[in-house]
């Protein structure tokens, strides 16, 4: 047998067979698991979608209780339905009506002590008491239950307790059941009128009875399917879902089927597969085709192995270059620089002082979004040469990534060859780079690490370079900065609080949010309040904002900071309705696409009024770009009142006010502080200038700060509508909050 005969049988035998079996086995694991997965993922999305409908039915059912709650809970609802007659204003305004207006309801009964009906409103109208007949009989049981009687079966009002899912709180007497009304669907709640505190004396057994119903009809289907995220929903009294279709029965109390919510499910899995089906059946007929290609080409590179492997020898000394070079200036790469750092250091074992540079680059972002991304690399090997003119031969610099280099000075004398060679780096960087489309200017910040003085370590040693470096940037940049151990404490502290913060945000402790009132100007009763973080830390006390919400900023936990306070605000905004409640926005949350959307996601689900919450910005942020513009706008039709805080301490500007709409502007409390036993001329001149402004162009004006009697007096007579000052109340607590608001309302 000939050599290539043996050759291809062996080839036959130890590569094509063993291909062959592999790739059919691959084929058909990778075709089953598909499959498999595909049905699973339909099944869990069914049932997630069965769950979830039925437990937003529960839910909704026990909302309209909820919504009862607000009405019948209520010393004033007690004393109203005790005259005689009826204020049927009043019943307009907070009972019947106001149900339908608020939630929709359909139909609201007022019953007496005898279960006799006193009001009724059927769409939001009154209707005569008699109609109340047409529905009596089938809400007798739920009726008796509720008072206790016997007669009523299984039905009796729903116990409250400690883990009890209901919405309502302990004091609502209630009763909600899902029944067959009129030949159609609804939810019923019974509950009884009671007196919120002591202060009301009412009889046990002669408490008037509010009866809400609410219609399973269009607005429901469609409030159901927003909450449950399904489409395509629709009632019917008989189960007839097609083959692409899914059920869940709606079941009255005594397990009677009214009927049934019907949908087409959401496959995920069958749509996952309708779109890579195809793609899969082709990536494995190009598999074959490539395995078929590869063993063919196996058996021709077995020929040639030998070449190959001189030509990879050939390669080798050209691998070993870019495996520790930069490839676009040359220069050596982050690898050779720690090779050829550890070297440098043994120079300092033997005496040698030693110098770590690390460099970054200021204001290169610009080249790149003004000249493009080609112009900012011909500036980065441009900045290498230059660099690099800049050196000993024994020195070496490095480029670490993007804009960052770092400069390794064996050798020194002394901090004056350093001295030397940063200036010398600055001057070489601050000419002009001549690029592709124009000159560029940029500039340098530079951290210097000096050994032995600060380590021998090389690990430490570029840690305390980029200590000093993170201090040169926030020290003006462009200029250079030597380590020192007050750096080291000040970047240890710093981390502690951000640790100790996101800590204390992930487990809810210590962040509390206080509110400080802020006064009509005319007569000074509470209008509104600002929501203000603090941070009770548990062993360093009281941390002031000023020393962790810079931190936050800088980290990104201010977006969940923020998250934190806006909810509470939220809170006390459904706590007292008639207030707005203020919230300070950073310039660091602009700087996420989503605000908008993340704020008003927030309120909703929160169920506070837009209307009612105030978001109060700084002059810097109406500085930003149209994203900024965007989302005050987004937030502003969203129902929302935007304020600028700290108005005339930065960027005042006309033009500001004219390009955002805003609801208020709030005088900076330096104009106010001068405005003392002896009014600043200065100070009450620009206080007067903002509250015309504000005036004329139909804006708000606030006045902070305010803490003396004088400055009250002043800041009124010049037309500020609204103050806020510790002469008011200091910020407090919530728990705290409910006496000053309640002490400064008209009786």
């Amino acid at each position: 047998m000939s050599p290539g005969k043996r050759l291809g049988g062996r080839f036959s035998i130890r590569i094509l067979l063993p291909v062959a079996l592999v790739t059919t086995a691959a084929i058909a694991l990778a075709g089953f698991s598909l499959f498999w997965a595909v049905r699973q993922s339909d099944e869990v999305s069914v049932e997630r979608q069965l769950r979830t409908t039925q437990r937003t039915i529960r839910a909704l059912v026990d909302e309209l209780a909820q919504q009862q709650e607000m009405v019948a809970v209520w010393n004033d609802a007690v004393e109203k339905l005790r005259e005689s007659p009826l204020d049927l204003e009043w019943l307009d305004g907070n009972l019947g009506p106001w149900l339908h207006r608020t939630f929709g309801q359909d139909q609201v009964y007022i019953l007496d002590a005898q279960d006799e009906a006193m009001d009724a409103t059927i769409d939001g109208k009154r209707v005569p008491v008699g109609e109340y007949d047409l529905v009596r009989s089938s809400l007798e049981n739920i009726v008796l239950g509720l008072r206790g009687d016997p007669r009523s079966g299984h039905y009796g009002h729903a116990e409250r307790t400690a883990d009890s899912p209901y919405l309502t709180s302990g004091k609502a007497v209630r009763d909600a059941h899902v029944i067959q009304l009129l030949g159609r669907p609804a939810a019923v709640s019974v509950m009884k009128i009671v007196v919120e505190t002591n202060s009301v004396v009412q009889e046990s057994g002669t408490e008037p009875l509010l009866v809400s119903i609410r219609f399973l009809d269009d607005t429901f289907l469609k409030r159901l399917s927003e909450r449950s995220l399904i489409e395509g929903l629709r009632f019917s009294a008989v189960n007839t879902p097609t083959e692409s279709e899914v059920s869940v029965p709606l079941l009255a109390d005594d397990g009677e089927t009214i009927g049934y919510f019907i949908w087409k499910p959401e496959l995920p899995g069958t749509k996952i597969f309708s779109v890579i089906g195809p793609s899969t059946a082709l990536v494995c007929a190009l598999m074959i085709l490539v395995m078929a290609l590869l063993v063919r080409s196996l058996h021709a590179s077995m020929a040639k192995l030998e070449a190959t492997v001189l030509e990879l020898r050939a390669s080798e000394a050209h691998a070993q270059h870019l495996a520790f070079h930069d490839t676009l200036t040359g220069l050596p790469n982050r690898a050779l620089f720690h090779n050829r750092f550890e070297r440098a250091l043994g120079g300092v074992e033997r005496g040698e002082g030693l110098a770590l540079l690390m460099l970054d680059l200021d204001r290169f972002k610009n080249v790149n979004d003004t000249l493009g991304h080609h112009a900012g690399d011909n500036l980065i090997r441009e900045l290498g040469r230059r660099l690099s003119g800049l050196l000993r031969s024994g020195d070496t610099i490095a480029r670490l990534g993007g804009d960052e280099f770092a400069i390794i000075q064996p050798g020194i004398r002394g901090q004056r060859d350093v001295e030397a060679l940063c200036n010398r780096i600055l001057e070489a960087v601050r000419k002009p780079f001549d690029l592709q489309g124009g000159q560029a200017y940029v500039g340098v910040s530079i951290g210097v690490a000096l050994a032995p003085d600060a380590g021998t370590d090389p690990i430490e040693l570029q840690r305390k370079a980029d200590i000093a470096l993170y201090h040169a940037k926030n020290q003006g940049r462009d200029c250079h900065r030597y380590f020192e151990p007050v750096m080291d404490e000040s970047v240890k502290r710093r981390a502690t609080i951000e640790e100790e913060l996101r800590e204390a945000l992930a487990s809810g402790s210590g962040l509390k949010v206080h509110y400080q009132p802020q006064v009509a100007a005319a007569g000074q009763p509470v209008i509104g309040l600002e929501a203000l973080v603090r941070w009770q830390h548990p062993s360093r006390g009281l941390i002031a904002p000023d020393q962790f919400l810079p931190i936050a900023e800088e980290t990104g936990l201010i977006l969940q900071l923020g998250d934190m306070v806006l909810r509470q605000a939220c809170a006390i905004s459904l706590r007292w309705p008639d207030l707005f409640v203020a919230v300070n926005l950073s310039q660091a949350q602009f700087r996420t696409p989503n605000l908008a959307e993340r704020i008003i996601r927030i309120v909703r689900e929160s169920g506070a009024d837009p209307c009612r919450i105030e978001l109060e910005v700084t002059e810097g942020v109406l500085l930003g770009d149209s994203l900024t513009r965007d989302t005050l706008k987004r937030l502003r039709d969203a129902g929302f009142r935007i304020a600028i805080d700290d108005f005339g301490s930065g960027h005042s500007s006309l033009s500001y006010l004219s390009r955002y709409e805003v609801d208020k502007i709030k005088i900076d409390r330096s104009f106010v502080q001068h405005l003392g036993h002896r009014v600043d001329r200065d100070s009450a001149a620009i206080v007067k200038a903002i509250t015309t402004l504000g005036h004329t162009i139909g804006l708000t004006v606030t006045a902070e700060g305010v803490e003396t009697e004088e400055q009250r007096r002043f800041l009124a007579t010049s037309g500020c509508t609204e103050l806020q000052g510790h002469l008011f109340a200091r910020a407090l607590p919530e728990d705290k909050i409910a006496s000053v608001i309640k002490g400064n309302r008209p009786a």
